[in-house]
């Protein structure tokens, strides 16, 4: 348009001639012709020209797309050189680029056409998982971070687990929800297996612990259309800044939770930035947004996993493919087992024993579970001695090792295995006081152990807190005599 303003100009009101202004615009004499009549340039549509050979060929093509159709696969696609090297076989003379013309026009009017969707306050969040690496305790993991994005503030929650499972997917549910200290109307999820048992489309069957979970806390559940990942484009994306944002370089730490704490912190981080250029921040936007939101019920759900299990012989329980000891007198006995996402919990007859959750494969034993066998095996003390006295910690290893040093391995085990005896008589703390007053003495026989042992325990008795800052002197009994005395005596 200013080229064109421009020769008009020089022309019409300069006054110069057709030749000297197209020599100046760089134009040709009939381009300035054509804009002295016109003030604009006008597009020239041309009827498109007819193309015998794409007619011919079209049919066919169409056709060794749909023979095809149930031969590929997503790696193994239908390619434009593909079909052309069909054609020119069957002895079609074509050019390629009439082929992709073809196939570029087809992929054209299947693409989708994506509708700009709003986003009500309160009403929508996502949900998603997403495969991270981080450094924990110097070991290299592979993770999963569970990602809830709030639609319309933008506020979200991360957590990262070891595991993809139901359990991490329902605890990071109820994680989100006390750091937001609210709930969205609806949330939105792919069809996984968590929450979906079967697809049979249009309707879904969820999983009994997930519709436990949304009845708990109200919200509606939502999924995508199977095989797409871009309906719930909003958390797809933040998942990926999150990882490249706050994961790289991969994290370290010494424990998982330590390596969420910081995560966490640096989201929360940048809730002062602006949700768009020129809108509002994230913090401003949310504070609109919670009181539209559900509130939390008056307790929180329970994610944990409840797994009915049986104690073998030799006092361990399998759960979700891990080994665990329990207390020895729980053998042969049928317990049940609360699997959380980083914590194991195991109940039988009212007893109950927490563990850390291992990996598929991995094994968890107490020794202090075993005392009542070990008071009675000492080869099975000399075996496991490094594992038990790492539990029960000094004096423990002192005694052992100066049993060793004087009486020998095999004879050490035999001493050892009574003193395990006297622990569960008397206890773990009382035995380790008196192998300390014992070592003090520098006697190690388990006569000076006895003898400590059979000590009085000094009694503490109870007195209101009033009175508990007097102290009241021990009086020997012969002091009372002159109170047995008779008072004729004293005339």
């Amino acid at each position: 348009m200013d080229q064109v303003h421009v020769i008009r100009h020089k022309v019409l009101v300069e006054g110069l001639g057709v030749r000297r202004t197209a020599r100046d615009m760089g134009v040709s004499r009939n381009t300035v012709r054509k804009y002295l009549g016109q003030s604009e340039p006008v597009r020239r549509v041309h009827k498109g020209r007819a193309r015998p050979v794409l007619d011919r060929v079209k049919p066919r093509i169409e056709a060794i797309l749909e023979e095809w159709r149930p031969r590929t696969t997503p790696k193994q696609r239908i390619t434009a050189a593909r079909v052309h090297r069909q054609l020119r076989e069957e002895g079609c003379e074509v050019g390629l680029t009439l082929v992709q013309d073809v196939l570029r026009e087809r992929r054209r009017q299947a693409a989708e056409v994506y509708v700009p969707l709003v986003h009500r306050a309160g009403d929508e969040g996502q949900v998603d998982f997403f495969d991270v690496t981080v450094d924990v305790g110097g070991e290299r993991w592979r993770a999963w971070m569970f990602v809830l994005r709030l639609m319309y503030s933008g506020r979200d929650f991360a957590c990262i687990y070891e595991w993809a499972d139901q359990v991490s997917f329902l605890d990071g549910h109820v994680r989100a929800f006390e750091h937001f200290g609210a709930v969205p109307h609806r949330l939105v999820y792919d069809n996984l297996s968590s929450a979906v048992r079967r697809l049979v489309l249009p309707e879904r069957e969820l999983t009994a612990r997930f519709v436990a979970l949304a009845s708990h806390y109200l919200f509606e559940p939502c999924f995508t259309r199977p095989g797409t990942g871009h309906d719930k484009g909003g958390v797809e994306g933040r998942g990926k800044g999150v990882r490249l944002q706050h994961l790289t370089p991969i994290p370290s730490g010494p424990t998982l939770e330590a390596i969420n704490t910081e995560l966490l912190k640096q989201i929360d981080s940048a809730l002062g930035r602006e949700r768009e250029r020129g809108s509002r921040s994230i913090t401003e936007l949310f504070a609109e947004e919670q009181p539209l939101m559900l509130p939390l019920p008056g307790a929180a759900f329970e994610p944990r996993k409840v797994v009915p299990c049986s104690v073998s012989r030799r006092a361990l329980v399998k759960v979700e493919g891990a080994n665990y000891s329990v207390p020895c007198h729980w053998k042969a006995l049928e317990a049940t087992a609360y699997v959380g996402p980083r914590d194991v919990r195991v109940v039988c007859r009212g007893e109950v024993v927490e563990y850390e959750r291992q990996r598929f494969g991995g094994k968890l034993v107490r020794y202090r579970h075993y005392l009542p066998e070990l008071a009675t095996k000492p080869q099975a003390v000399r075996q496991i001695a490094a594992e038990l006295l790492g539990e029960l910690g000094e004096p423990y290893g002192e005694l052992w090792r100066l049993l060793v040093d004087t009486h020998g391995p095999r004879e050490a085990a035999r001493v050892f295995a009574r003193v395990l005896g006297a622990v569960i008589e008397h206890g773990e703390e009382r035995v380790a006081a008196a192998i300390r007053t014992a070592l003090s003495a520098d006697r190690t026989d388990l006569l000076a152990l006895a003898e400590v042992l059979r000590r009085p325990l000094p009694q503490r008795i109870e007195v209101p807190a009033s009175l508990s800052g007097y102290e009241v002197e021990m009086t020997p009994a012969h002091v009372y005599d002159a109170l047995l005395v008779p008072e004729d005596s004293h005339e």
